[in-house]
């Protein structure tokens, strides 16, 4: 029971947050490797240690490993755009881990045993640094650091070649980790700009689809309603002049007033109306481009009257706006059979979350109410964890169905 709260979160989040979960606490734990890196190091060359570089390199990497949690911690979230760039814990890692690469080779003497483990420490220091700072930054200060380093290997009695090769070692150990580490905050953002990207999608097809609903109304009524503007204003001029011709005028008033209505009315059912085939190959396209797999299986559907073909159009396009905005699928199925005077609609998707309200959406309740009026059935049975299916049953046979709306 402990483990399934955390389970149950990890279930509820979406991609972007699973993924940057998973990254972070990944390095978290190679941030916490430092210390047993260090000290597995430091074992296999304990009897050519003195205690003070023992002591040296025990507080280097106790400290440096929590400086470089609360780097990654703080880093990550700068890289994700989220917070400043944190300046100050930047200096204090970098400064503990000069002062602790320092101290180890001063108090190693001219013993190549304690020098040796000085890439670990500044392997582990540079790596979140990669984060936080862009990539020539980050190269200016690790040139900065080893430049640093220098000085101490030559006091420390190091001949000109070693203290290179040990510099050489300490920045191929720092590029390594590095990378790792930056490639790791890059896949992070990756996702989460997917996901931005995802639902300003979304977005974009609401608003164009409003501009074009606006659009065929502004054509309908613009010239429509200018006209009825100007016989009015004429029809009020011949009324105060007492012209009977003003009767005329607002009779042909009320003529133009009919035939908006009825044009109107038009608009609105040609917007509401969705044509099976259409609204099919447009989910089709739709979740493809959004890296849905999308199977349809049609059985019958050219012996579907047009009214029941329009009546499923909608299901299909609220179907295909759910998996949109509610799932996180890779893959859909569509499947139609008609047969025995019915005709059977499913649409299944996996990548549901734990938190996703399932059937009690407003989407769904206003396709129950419209399959209701031709009396057909709307249910979401279980289709098995981290599933959702829909199933619509339409009765081919519903008197409403074989009304034909006239166009009046």
């Amino acid at each position: 029971m402990e483990l399934a709260h955390p389970l149950r979160r990890w279930h509820a989040q979406g991609k972007p947050q699973r993924t940057e979960l998973y990254v972070r606490w990944s390095l978290y734990v190679a941030a916490g490797v430092e210390p047993l890196a260090v000290l597995a190091t430091a074992v296999g060359q304990a009897e050519k240690l003195s205690v003070l570089t023992l002591q040296v390199l025990a507080a280097a990497a106790l400290v440096g490993t929590v400086l470089s949690v609360l780097l990654v911690r703080t880093g990550l979230a700068h890289y994700l755009g989220r917070r400043p760039r944190p300046v100050l814990l930047l200096a204090l890692s970098t400064a503990v881990a000069l002062a602790g690469v320092w101290g180890l080779v001063l108090t190693g003497g001219d013993d190549p045993a304690g020098v040796s483990i000085a890439p670990l420490l500044l392997m582990f220091w540079f790596g979140p640094v990669s984060v936080v700072l862009p990539h020539r930054l980050s190269a200016a200060l690790a040139g900065g650091v080893l430049l640093l380093v220098l000085p101490a290997l030559l006091l420390a009695g190091f001949p000109i070649g070693t203290s290179l090769g040990v510099l050489t070692a300490v920045a191929l150990s720092c590029l390594l980790f590095a990378f790792t580490c930056r490639c790791s905050a890059w896949l992070a953002g990756v996702v989460w700009e997917l996901d931005g990207a995802r639902e300003t999608q979304s977005r974009l097809a609401v608003a164009e689809e409003r501009l074009r609903f606006s659009r065929d109304l502004h054509d309908v009524l613009g010239r429509n309603l200018t006209t009825i503007a100007l016989k009015s204003e004429l029809a009020a001029q011949l009324a105060r002049r007492g012209r009977p011709e003003a009767a005329d005028q607002m009779t042909e008033v009320q003529r133009i007033a009919q035939e908006s209505q009825r044009e109107v009315r038009d608009v609105v059912r040609a917007y509401r109306t969705a044509d099976l085939h259409a609204e099919l190959t447009g989910a089709r396209s739709v979740l493809r481009a959004a890296d849905v797999a999308c199977e349809v299986e049609l059985g019958g559907i050219d012996q579907l009257p047009v009214t029941a073909q329009s009546v499923l159009g909608w299901v299909v396009r609220e179907a295909t706006t759910n998996v949109l905005r509610h799932s996180e699928a890779a893959s859909c199925l569509i499947r139609l059979r008609v047969g025995g005077g019915m005709a059977l609609l499913e649409i299944e998707n996996d990548g549901v979350t734990a938190g996703q309200p399932g059937g009690s959406g407003t989407g769904l309740t206003g396709l129950r109410e419209r399959l209701a009026v031709y009396g057909g059935e709307l249910a979401t049975p279980p289709a098995g964890p981290g599933r959702f299916r829909l199933a619509v049953d339409l009765p081919l046979t519903a008197p409403a169905l074989s009304l034909e709306v006239s166009p009046g």
